[in-house]
């Protein structure tokens, strides 16, 4: 290929995406924060347990606006990559309502397989042999699909695809790429599951504060990652290299 997908120069244009645009992603990663944050302590502190719909309604918007704030992100990082010479207005990082649609569709699929799997184990308590062999097998199962489907939400926002559409697309656009994305995948998931695993032990907050740091940057992987596979796959020279 012209240009084969690297995963050394991903994550160095990634970084380097995130320190040029440091102070409008944090920015933007700290508002998504403190929103998310204040409907948590709606729901915890000021609703009753015995108002279900008052949970039920304040648990809906949280979840429309975490996918909100989420695509929003991807919109903005993808902004600042194809507009790194010119200015952009802010309409331009806010997502379509199809999109939004779309990643629900996805992600309320996701957690239905995720349910009925647990639904299954639990009915299966009684013959532990075979729980734990398919548990094992789910597992890895899990891993691929994982691998396969981790670029759906790229393609809703940067292709403006349907729910069904960004999964295939995801699945051909890993095709032939495995063994690097699971890199990828590890990489993110280390800068995920580090500053969680910290912040148990830290009393002041600090690593959860961090986490408002991290979570861009893992997102910034992605979305980098997804654009030089589609340069990759195309057989062509990325413009994103000319950030590094």
């Amino acid at each position: 290929m012209y240009h084969p997908f690297s995963v050394t120069e991903t994550t160095k244009t990634a970084w380097t995406i995130l320190k040029k645009n440091f102070i409008t992603i944090i920015v933007y990663s700290f508002i998504s924060f403190l929103l998310l944050s204040i409907l948590g302590i709606i729901t915890e502190y000021l609703i009753s347990p015995e108002a279900f719909w008052g949970k039920m309604a304040v648990s809906f918007i949280m979840i429309f606006i975490q996918a909100y704030t989420t695509l929003g992100l991807y919109k903005l990082i993808f902004t600042v990559i194809d507009s790194e010479y010119y200015e952009f207005e802010f309409r331009q990082v806010l997502p379509a309502f199809k999109g939004i649609v779309s990643y629900l569709v996805v992600v309320f699929f996701i957690a239905f397989l995720i349910t009925t799997f647990h639904f299954l184990m639990v009915r299966l308590n009684d013959y532990p042999n075979i729980q734990t062999l398919l548990e094992n097998i789910a597992a890895i199962f899990t891993l691929y699909i994982a691998l396969r489907v981790m670029f759906f939400i790229t393609f809703i926002v940067d292709d403006q695809s349907g729910a069904i559409e960004s999964i295939r697309q995801s699945f051909q656009l890993t095709k032939g790429y495995f063994f690097k994305v699971l890199i990828m995948l590890g990489i993110i998931l280390l800068f995920i599951a580090l500053p969680a695993a910290l912040s148990q032990y830290d009393g002041f907050g600090f690593i959860s504060i961090a986490i408002i740091f991290t979570y861009p940057f893992v997102n910034i992987i992605l979305a980098v990652t997804y654009r030089k596979l589609v340069y990759s796959h195309l057989d062509v020279d990325d413009d994103i290299a000319e950030t590094n």
